[in-house]
């Protein structure tokens, strides 16, 4: 899997507030559910790379056995 990319994001003060109630229940970081909703929103899409789509299909089956 390639590196991970640091990019500043900017957005709403009550945007942020509600995605970190929303990552906060999901017990995730805010950084963490942005990134699960946009993996998921491009998923839906069908615009994930197949092996991206691939390798973390298998992370999440090998931690729910966990």
């Amino acid at each position: 899997m390639a590196g991970r990319k640091n990019f500043p994001l900017r957005m709403d003060a009550d945007l942020f507030a509600a995605l970190e109630r929303w990552a906060a229940d999901d017990l995730r970081s805010v950084n963490g559910h942005i990134e699960f909703l946009l993996r998921e929103a491009l998923r839906r899409e069908g615009r994930l790379p197949k092996e991206m789509s691939a390798a973390k299909a298998k992370k999440e089956s090998d931690s729910d056995t966990a």
